[in-house]
């Protein structure tokens, strides 16, 4: 899956889900004060992500993500790791 993909993908959940407006999912608009997404509302968001990745999501890849793009960075990398045994 391409950043492309994983963004078109976090576009459609964060307007399914919180209703906010495509234009408004910018790569470097950030997540709590532009898109107005809290630590509840994340929580969600990577519920309803973790079907991309196909494996369990780790908190610890998503504390320091602040805008799209860094979710964007955070599964592109997860999906592209290599699986551990």
């Amino acid at each position: 899956m391409t950043q492309d993909e994983i963004l078109a993908r976090m576009t459609q959940i964060l307007q399914d889900t919180f209703d906010i407006e495509p234009a408004r999912v910018q790569p470097q608009a950030k997540l709590y004060d532009d898109l107005d997404i809290d630590s509840i509302d994340a929580v969600d968001l990577i519920v309803q992500l973790k079907p991309l990745v196909g494996k369990r999501l780790q908190p610890e890849a998503f504390k320091s993500v602040r805008t799209v793009q860094d979710v964007v960075d955070a599964l592109h990398g997860l999906i592209h790791s290599p699986v551990s045994a």
